[in-house]
């Protein structure tokens, strides 16, 4: 699957080339960003990253109904700490343009995408988002990746790295990073083992972010994590599948 996933971004990276060859990129935004890296610090309670996420391969449609201004409203609304948005096109459904119409609610955004080429980075701070996504399994050489992180705090957002393994962990360290999350979700398989948080946490060091994703659908698992050293929580088809997206969010963050 990864592999069809950076098959898919193919098209997006060679129109971002012809731009560059024409001199047209598009200009880094104009206006303030939110911190991501503070907004997972300040504050007590559970720090939850709503996800909007539309579609996914392993779900198909999750909800087409809610558009990305409304969730946006709803998630400020209702205590996320960040949102993260889907922007891959072919397999989420998702737009780079959500960015803009999510921006305004004053939450920081994470453009969740397969990013793995400079320019890349440049579209996304075109954008109003405060953060972006980089998947170690994507670009395993740390030369390479540390490029990318590099780039992406020089045009002012946060790079926050995806591991899956130990051994991604170690790529991930040399190449700098500082927001470390970890993806119960097997790339490749598309499995879901909420173990895997469980086991790479006990690697954290001082001084950095951790965020668990995939495969939390309930606030004692939360809990239970955050004990065990998490920051926050990436959480998107538990809350996009649910009938009320704002009181699921209140559910997750009760008490916390």
């Amino acid at each position: 699957m990864l592999d069809k996933f950076k098959q898919a971004k193919k098209e997006e990276i060679d129109r971002l080339k012809a731009l560059e060859e024409k001199g047209a990129l598009p200009k880094a935004y104009a206006g303030g960003r939110l911190s991501f890296a503070e907004s997972l610090k300040v504050g007590h309670g559970i720090k939850i990253i709503a996800e909007y996420k539309r579609a996914s391969p392993s779900k198909g449609v999750i909800n087409k109904d809610l558009d990305a201004q409304e969730v946006a409203r709803i998630y400020s609304q209702n205590g996320a700490a960040a949102i993260s948005v889907l922007t891959e096109e072919k397999y989420f459904q998702g737009q780079l343009e959500f960015l803009s119409q999510m921006a305004g609610y004053g939450l920081p955004l994470l453009r969740k995408d397969f990013i793995f080429h400079p320019l890349q980075i440049v579209a996304t701070a075109a954008t109003p988002a405060s953060a972006l996504l980089l998947i170690v399994r994507l670009t395993p050489e740390v030369s390479v990746l540390k490029d990318l992180i590099a780039r992406t705090y020089e045009l002012g957002l946060d790079p926050v790295v995806e591991i899956f393994n130990h051994d991604e962990l170690k790529i991930a360290r040399k190449a700098g990073a500082k927001i470390i999350q970890v993806n119960n979700r097997d790339l490749d398989t598309l499995k879901v083992d909420i173990m895997n948080s469980y086991e790479l946490i006990r690697y954290k060091e001082e001084g950095e972010l951790w965020i668990c994703a995939s495969g939390i659908e309930n606030r004692e698992e939360i809990l239970k994590l955050k004990d065990e050293g998490f920051d926050a929580f990436l959480i998107g088809t538990w809350l996009m599948s649910a009938p009320d997206p704002g009181k699921a969010l209140q559910e997750l963050r009760a008490k916390g």
